[in-house]
């Protein structure tokens, strides 16, 4: 297990856009115009804002945008005399969440290569958020803007949940991506604990492929560079060893849609993220959580007495103990199944780093992409908790495994 850097310091003053992932300077963060008429009448018509459309990748016409003092709540917009407390990133224009750069943000990059469930992932975690795993926290999870709340249902939980269908595989980067940006509300317990404890979650879908390109590189070097922790997918039909055990039936990856191993994804990830450590002899100090995913494909296969066929932690904390079980299982597993060097990578470049084991579906799709047992997930929420365990957003102790 390796935990050299369990708990990292505080960002301090560092503000980073939880949109396009731009570092921000409170003071020079920009107002929008509210739009609606001024006191003497005046009024600001809509333009199309070209920051949205290249970094977010949506064409919106808005109010315009002016500067002022960032760090007060309210600006006048010096073309209407209107007041407005929308403040937006002075990049991407994004309209920041209530209360920015008072309360923390963490910033949580997910990477993966093309069909290794990475859309479906982020859908069923965010899913399990705002329903079981907040229940067991006793959290209160929703977006943190109309526009992720919209995107999120319409484009992402409807479509898996409402009509148990999978999604589209994530686009590559040559069109602008924007993340899902999420609070998590919780109230410390004890007799003097009355203030509720606000996080701003941002959720980045990025593919391994994307990193093959120049243009690819500099888009996701801003976004893992400035990220929090990263939750790295692996496909594990994508290992030879692992082929052999997967239930029968099981669809496996065509070869000719195995060009992108799982150890060359993650060395480009880390090629990214070795720009953070300053110092070639330092090991990066990012959380990396590696989860195994499509899990339910080798449940036969495990040992009866594996952590991998327990059920699913269900106490208010993120049980360490359990956790380390299920690490030192993986790690067996990659070895198993000819991935020792992924091991051997991960341990000689990452501080912070867990092993997991998951299954976003519970169960493969039918012939025609439906799920005809609707959603039944296995530890999505783990390698997230472990993350919030770390930084210090919910509970984390030893339990009894």
């Amino acid at each position: 297990m390796i935990t050299l850097d369990r708990l990292r310091p505080a960002r301090g003053d560092r503000l980073v856009c939880p949109y396009c992932y731009t570092r921000l300077t409170e003071r020079l963060i920009l107002f929008r115009c509210t739009g609606r008429p001024g006191p003497d009448g005046a009024q600001c018509a809509p333009v199309d804002d070209a920051a949205i459309r290249t970094h977010l990748g949506r064409r919106e016409r808005l109010p315009p945008v002016f500067a002022a003092d960032g760090r007060r709540p309210r600006a006048v917009c010096p073309d209407c005399g209107a007041a407005t407390a929308t403040r937006v990133c002075v990049t991407c224009h994004a309209r920041l969440p209530v209360n920015f750069g008072r309360i923390p943000g963490r910033l949580i990059a997910l990477v993966g290569a093309r069909e290794s469930g990475k859309t479906v992932f982020m859908t069923v975690l965010i899913h399990e958020l705002m329903h079981r795993v907040g229940a067991r926290f006793q959290a209160s999870v929703g977006g943190s803007d109309d526009h992720t709340r919209h995107r999120f249902h319409t484009d992402y939980e409807s479509p898996l949940y409402d009509d148990a269908r999978l999604l589209a595989a994530t686009r590559r980067t040559g069109a602008a991506r924007e993340p899902l940006v999420f609070r998590f509300t919780t109230r410390p317990r004890g007799p003097w604990a009355r203030r509720p404890r606000h996080t701003l979650l941002s959720f980045f879908d990025t593919a391994g492929e994307d990193l093959t390109t120049q243009e690819s590189v500099e888009t996701n070097l801003r976004y893992l560079d400035n990220a929090d922790g990263v939750i790295l997918l692996l496909d594990p039909l994508r290992m030879r060893g692992a082929r052999a055990e997967a239930a029968p039936g099981t669809p496996l990856p065509p070869p000719e849609r195995a060009e992108h191993p799982p150890l060359d994804m993650l060395s480009r990830v880390t090629d990214l993220l070795l720009h953070r450590t300053g110092s070639p002899s330092r090991l990066i100090p990012v959380p990396m959580a590696v989860c195994l995913t499509k899990l339910d494909v080798f449940h036969d296969a495990l040992d009866p007495g594996s952590p991998l066929r327990r059920p699913q932690p269900d106490a208010p904390y993120f049980d360490e103990s359990d956790s380390h079980d299920v690490h030192v299982q993986i790690r067996r597993l990659l070895h198993r199944w000819d991935g020792g060097r992924i091991d051997a990578h991960v341990t000689n470049h990452y501080a912070d780093a867990r092993y997991f084991g998951v299954s976003a579906l519970g169960h493969a799709p039918d012939a025609e992409q439906r799920l005809r047992g609707g959603v039944r997930p296995y530890r999505v929420a783990d390698p997230f908790l472990w993350m919030l365990g770390g930084f210090g957003v919910v509970p984390s102790r030893e339990g009894r495994s």
